[in-house]
């Protein structure tokens, strides 16, 4: 599946090749295009990943500092709190919650300058290694829907071999972005911190781009 790399996709925004607007719009189009298919995402932030987009846009041109993401659209795992948008962990327990902060991890993307698209499926609280225990059904591999996407970060990692979103961010405690990751053809950066505030259960993080 042809897609265009993270880096290269940073240099653009960086240069204002492309903006933030342009580009988050592209991934919302082709989340709206292919998602059935693969079930990566099970919520969109569209009005907000806009105004974000827009907010970034602005700062560019008026010559103020824009953080290293640099308004790239990115997406995360439904098991880390976002402020204001559903975080449900793949369960029908919390299919309705909503927390009232975000995750350090999730901070830390936004106060860089990411755009958050949305959500991604993921295996139910994180239990499992193929995405396909999550109340919102199976994440389906982008390369072959008849094959597991992995898990529990199957959504994380489809959606980047979907090129539906060109950065996302898991969690792993015993494999849950190192599975996906190969199981899809993922490239994944993992990093050491444990418990990071606000993540529903205790793992390390990583992303895939």
């Amino acid at each position: 599946m042809p897609r265009t790399p993270t880096l290269q996709l940073l240099e653009q925004l960086q240069s204002g090749e492309v903006t933030s607007r342009q580009l988050t719009q592209q991934y919302l189009d082709q989340i709206s295009a292919q998602n059935n298919s693969v079930n990566a995402f099970v919520h969109l932030c569209t009005e907000t990943a806009l105004q974000q987009a827009d907010a970034i846009d602005q700062r560019r041109r008026d010559g103020q500092p824009v953080g290293p993401l640099a308004g790239l659209p990115i997406a995360i795992k439904d098991n880390l709190c976002t402020t204001g948008v559903p975080t449900s962990c793949g369960s029908r327990m919390l299919q309705n919650y909503v927390p009232p902060m975000s995750a350090h991890a999730v901070e830390c993307l936004q106060a860089n300058d990411g755009v958050l698209l949305g959500k991604l499926n993921m295996d139910e609280f994180a239990m499992g290694s193929s995405s396909e225990t999550s109340i919102f059904g199976a994440v389906r591999n982008p390369w072959n829907s008849e094959c597991t996407a992995g898990g529990s970060s199957g959504g994380s990692a489809a959606a980047v071999a979907a090129d539906l979103a060109p950065l996302t961010l898991g969690s792993d405690t015993g494999g849950s972005i190192r599975q996906p990751a190969g199981y899809c053809g993922a490239l994944r950066r993992q990093f050491g911190e444990k418990f990071l505030h606000c993540n529903m259960i205790q793992s390390t993080f990583g992303n895939f781009l």
